[in-house]
């Protein structure tokens, strides 16, 4: 059943008949997403001084392929976190896997700041992964069920655009904390410890969101099928007795088609800032070292910042770009963009100047466009009754492939002699990204699938 409010009435501005309800929608998947953004870029930008602090000196030759190691680890517990809570979300609700998500990973991010080995920051790192996982596929499916349809690929962007703030947040504290060091070497432990403050949060989601009417009326209907593909729904007939939602994105042959493509996208992207650009404020220090710079290091802290901003602009842009040319030119873009903005960076920067320039058009198409089309497309591929455990294999399920791909750049530093001629290896997977996409069914107009 496809959903009946795609037509529009000429000059109606896309947010006309948006109410309180839906704002508050976005606002509580907004805030949680600007958390788990700050989580994200608060491993990256201490990954530094965090190791130092806690490897032997005769580790610190190889702290690039330790960092590398965290960050995995982080990746596989965000990945197998994140596909649990999406199928749970899809049996018990969108709104009560986001009140656990968020403050349990809360919980484990605070406790991360009291990490006195290795191997207790890295259990501790793959528990806050597991944790926060489910929190963006709740709020995406949420959004995407309950805004109207010529509002919904604007919400999607916005609450996208709340990861960048997350780490705009994060650049920033960092930032003041680096400058300051009020803890000294251990001044790293305070990002953990604002990281625990969303645990607050938890008290704001129980009054101001509400459970989607969409998935409820589906769940009641016993409507399985996966996709509205006409053969895929003569396979479940209404009144079955309820498949395993996730067996089903395997079971269909149309929703498989669509869930193996587009989870390759997703280890494309993921891959690709995971593996490239987390690795710009390294590479701008050591840019910052080379042309003498007395503050080299608050360098690596500007640039993230800039480079947040770009990121920030794209996912506030992508509904409207989205709309206006398709999903699957946007995806192809995407990956051209963030290839050819990789290789400019990496391979033709090399004054600070040239790095302010660039680095905003990088988060553009990197971590901006690069994370917005997993917000919209994949909700438009899938029906509500596994939505979530949809949406959440997408994102999620390439951390699960993808988490080893930081492993292997940190080696890959150490073997090549420099990030730069790592990231551009790890870049050449954004060739298949610009590809894959003409692959999958356009959407654009076609509404939500019931």
């Amino acid at each position: 059943m496809q959903d009946t409010h795609t037509a529009q009435p000429l000059k109606t501005r896309w947010y006309d008949g948006l109410t309180p309800a839906h704002w508050n929608v976005l606002r509580g998947g907004f805030l949680g997403w600007i958390f788990d953004g700050f989580e994200a870029l608060a491993l990256v930008v201490v990954i530094a001084p965090m190791l130092k602090s806690l490897l032997a000196p005769a580790q610190l030759p190889s702290l690039p392929v330790y960092a590398g190691l965290v960050i995995g680890i982080t990746l596989l517990g965000w990945g197998v976190g994140g596909l649990v809570g999406g199928i749970l979300a899809d049996y018990i609700g969108r709104k009560r896997m986001m009140l656990w998500s968020v403050f349990l990973y809360a919980l484990f991010s605070g406790f991360t700041a009291f990490s006195n080995t290795f191997a207790v920051l890295c259990a501790l790192r793959f528990l806050t992964g597991l944790a926060m996982g489910s929190e963006w596929s709740t709020g995406v499916a949420l959004i995407s069920e309950t805004w109207p349809e010529r509002a919904r690929t604007k919400g999607a962007g916005f609450l996208q655009s709340g990861f960048g703030w997350g780490t705009l947040l994060a650049a920033v504290v960092w930032y003041i904390l680096s400058s300051t060091h009020p803890l000294g070497a251990q001044t790293w432990r305070l990002m953990f410890i604002v990281g625990a403050l969303p645990a607050f949060f938890v008290l704001y989601l129980r009054k101001g969101l509400s459970e989607s009417e969409k998935w409820r009326q589906a769940v009641k209907e016993k409507r399985w099928n996966a996709t509205p593909d006409p053969h895929s729904a003569s396979l479940v007939s209404a009144g079955d007795k309820r498949p395993f939602t996730l067996k089903q994105l395997f079971a269909e042959p149309e929703a498989l088609r669509r869930t193996l493509l587009t989870v390759l996208l997703s280890i494309i992207t993921t891959t690709g800032w995971w593996a490239i650009s987390s690795w710009l404020p390294t590479f701008t220090v050591s840019l910052a070292k080379a042309s003498g710079a007395a503050d080299a290091v608050a360098w690596g802290s500007r640039i993230a910042i800039i480079y947040t901003v770009g990121a920030i602009l794209a996912y506030l842009l992508s509904g409207f770009i989205v709309d206006a040319i398709g999903r699957r030119a946007f995806l192809s873009l995407t990956f051209a963009g963030s290839l050819i903005t990789t290789v400019i960076t990496y391979r033709l920067t090399h004054t600070l100047g040239g790095m302010v320039v660039i680095a905003p058009i990088n988060g553009f198409f990197t971590l901006g466009c690069a994370y917005a089309w997993m917000a919209i497309y994949p909700s438009e591929l899938f029906t509500s009754s596994l939505r979530s455990t949809a949406i959440s294999f997408v994102f999620n399920a390439a951390r699960l492939i993808a988490w080893v791909f930081p492993i292997l750049s940190g080696s890959m530093i150490k073997t090549f002699g420099g990030v730069s001629q790592a990231a551009l290896i790890m870049s050449s997977c954004y060739v298949l990204g610009i590809f894959i996409p003409w692959f999958l069914p356009e959407t654009q107009g076609k509404g939500m699938p019931d």
